[in-house]
């Protein structure tokens, strides 16, 4: 069960920015459209959990966390961080053992730092936590877990992130339970996952893939996301990819200069995880629902 924090009960009027509105606007076109209202704040600090996993921050005000993985390919990450740097935001980046192990990684994971990023683990070796048929079945034991995180922290560590700087964790696949979430919190880790709702995620998927959707599809899903719900994007946690691979020609990270414009345009700030969900630090499981 998902449990959440008040809504306003109420869409706000913001007009939907049409398929050829929006390929203008990526094209560096002018658009004529109406200016949308402001995001507006929802009375309440709750975080939202499922499965004792934070999937989405306060919804109190306009404030969105970029969360970024990285495991075997890593051909946006260059210009994924050239476009946050233009645009002075912050995100926060979550890789695997094999990315950290991966020579011509390495230099995205030093930019990373410089840049003020959030860096943290995504599991050593990209385990699969949970049974796809039956989410309760834990496909691993506690002590594998452990040591298969340790290493991806200390792999981390190598590049001047101490252990309390590197709190947060997504699991790999983005699947997990809750025993996943207490042996993380055993370990003094925050599990937390993407917030649903919009096609962020499917950025990965190759051109044969059955569920394939484009890029450009994934763009317009995130706002049309945020025109229908009530709180719209505050507290969202919204993950993509840095890459991709060869399978998928068409890549999401051109799109993402354009996404954080037209975001910042009506009305919401860039945030580092660690700063989104900060109150969960040393809450305890005893917040969680």
């Amino acid at each position: 069960m998902i449990a959440a924090g008040r809504r306003t009960g109420r869409t706000r009027a913001r007009p939907r920015v049409g398929r050829a509105c929006m390929l203008l606007s990526v094209l560096g076109a002018a658009c004529a459209t109406r200016a949308p209202a402001p995001a507006r704040p929802v009375p309440t600090g709750e975080l939202t959990y499922d499965e004792g996993g934070i999937i989405r921050g306060s919804r109190d005000r306009p404030h969105i966390a970029l969360i970024f993985t990285g495991g075997e390919f890593a051909e946006g990450a260059g210009s994924i961080l050239d476009v946050l740097r233009e645009r002075q935001v912050s995100a926060s980046f979550f890789v695997t053992g094999q990315f950290i192990r991966t020579p011509e990684f390495q230099v995205h994971l030093r930019r990373i730092v410089k840049d003020g990023h959030y860096l943290g683990p995504h599991s050593d070796e990209h385990l699969l936590y949970a049974s796809w048929a039956d989410r309760a079945e834990t496909l691993i034991g506690e002590a594998r877990f452990r040591d298969d995180l340790e290493r991806n922290l200390a792999d981390l560590a190598q590049y001047g992130r101490t252990r309390s700087e590197m709190r947060f964790f997504i699991p790999p696949y983005e699947w997990y339970n809750r025993q996943i979430v207490d042996w993380a919190d055993r370990m003094g880790l925050v599990l937390f996952n993407y917030t649903p709702g919009t096609r962020s995620n499917a950025d990965y998927m190759p051109d044969a893939h059955p569920r394939f959707i484009s890029s450009l599809d994934i763009y317009e899903s995130i706002l049309e996301y945020e025109t229908t719900d009530p709180d719209g994007l505050n507290g969202f946690l919204l993950l993509l990819h840095v890459g991709a691979g060869p399978g998928r020609t068409d890549k999401m990270h051109p799109l993402l200069g354009p996404l954080i414009g037209e975001l910042k345009r009506r009305g919401y700030s860039f945030v580092r995880v660690d700063e989104m969900l900060a109150s969960a630090v040393g809450s305890g499981r005893a917040t969680s629902r």
